[in-house]
């Protein structure tokens, strides 16, 4: 352990004091860590999530860019690539893990577990794995003037009055899975007691509704503004994009709840570089990164002590949003998403 990280983390209680005694002598040369994470955004997660970081611990930092796909087959190619640590949705993420992968955590090492918000909390103990440093969820964006009434729940979504005006995410997607637990719900059936098949019911009647199965939140945005859709399920990452392009529309959350997508950061299990690792998961989801970089990317916090204005709030999944939102067991999903996938296929996009 390096100077700078070693007297952060004992006085984090996170080693013991014989460990901490025994290399206090250790050299000032500064601690290295590599992180695969996102390529969005790169000067402000350089800016406000790597930088102060480096500093604090005085560490030098490598990133590894690019979607997580991508980026999780490189890893899985090559398990001894030199990656530490890696952010991935959390589907991607339950790949790693089935896979052996990344480590399960030692939660007494991270310290700001215990702040995290109670979806997120819960996921990361039912899992064992690292926890979520974004969530995200998904809501309902309509033009009203286009359609003549308010929508108040997920099932206005099967409304006769909407056909041909629905455009959903399709199932390849981020917020896929998550059409297909609301189908589920809209059935009034607990997905894991028939492995979807309700929900698949509750699909086929939607059919008519649907315009449009969107693979990117660009295409939704130019449906809007062309007036070829007037109601979509949509993350609600991509609505601040949706209003610029069509100002009239009305993004809401039905009362009922909603479906959370969480980013994950895990410790990959070749990584020679642990004890700094532990350390960056524990500043990835501390308050005081959380509450800058919650606004300046526009990210719904999981750390529960950020607080943030209704207007700094309007598009993230926070409050009594996230305290209601549920989050999606991919362990369950990911081994039914062939088969899902080719009734998906069949159904809507045929």
């Amino acid at each position: 352990m390096k100077k700078g990280l070693a007297l952060v983390l004992c006085g984090s209680m996170l080693c013991t004091m014989a460990a901490c005694s025994s290399n206090d002598e250790a050299s000032d040369e500064p601690c290295v860590l590599t992180v695969s994470t996102f390529q969005l955004s790169e000067d402000i997660v350089q800016s406000d999530i790597i930088k102060p970081f480096e500093e604090k611990y005085n560490c030098k930092i490598t990133t590894d860019l690019g979607n997580a796909a991508d980026r999780y087959t490189k890893l899985e190619s090559n398990p001894e690539s030199g990656i530490d640590v890696i952010e991935l949705n959390q589907s991607t993420a339950a790949k790693g893990y089935a896979a052996g992968l990344f480590d399960k955590v030692d939660a007494s090492r991270i310290e700001n577990l215990n702040q995290l918000i109670t979806p997120a909390k819960n996921m990361q103990a039912e899992s064992g794995y690292g926890p979520a440093i974004v969530i995200q969820s998904v809501g309902i964006i309509y033009d009203k003037d286009a359609i003549g009434f308010e929508i108040t729940s997920w099932d206005d979504l099967w409304k006769a009055e909407l056909a041909g005006k629905v455009a959903i995410p399709d199932l390849s997607t981020t917020f896929g899975p998550s059409i297909v637990h609301i189908a589920s719900d809209h059935k009034g059936v607990d997905i894991k007691s028939d492995n979807g098949a309700a929900a698949f019911t509750a699909l086929e009647e939607l059919k008519p509704n649907v315009f449009k199965t969107y693979t990117k939140s660009s295409e939704l945005t130019n449906l809007f503004a062309n007036g070829e859709v007037a109601v979509a399920v949509v993350g609600d990452f991509a609505v601040p994009n949706i209003k610029n392009a069509a100002p009239q529309v009305t993004y809401m959350v039905p009362e009922s709840g909603t479906y959370a997508n969480f980013n994950t950061i895990d410790v990959v299990a070749s990584s020679k570089h642990k004890e700094t690792a532990y350390a960056y998961i524990n500043w990835r989801i501390s308050q005081e990164l959380q509450s800058v970089s919650s606004k300046s990317l526009n990210e719904g916090p999981t750390n529960a002590n950020v607080k943030l204005s209704d207007e700094e709030a309007a598009n993230m999944t926070y409050g009594s949003v996230a305290d209601k939102a549920k989050a999606i067991d991919y362990s369950f999903v990911n081994p039914l998403l062939p088969e899902w996938t080719d009734q998906w296929n069949r159904i809507l996009n045929r």
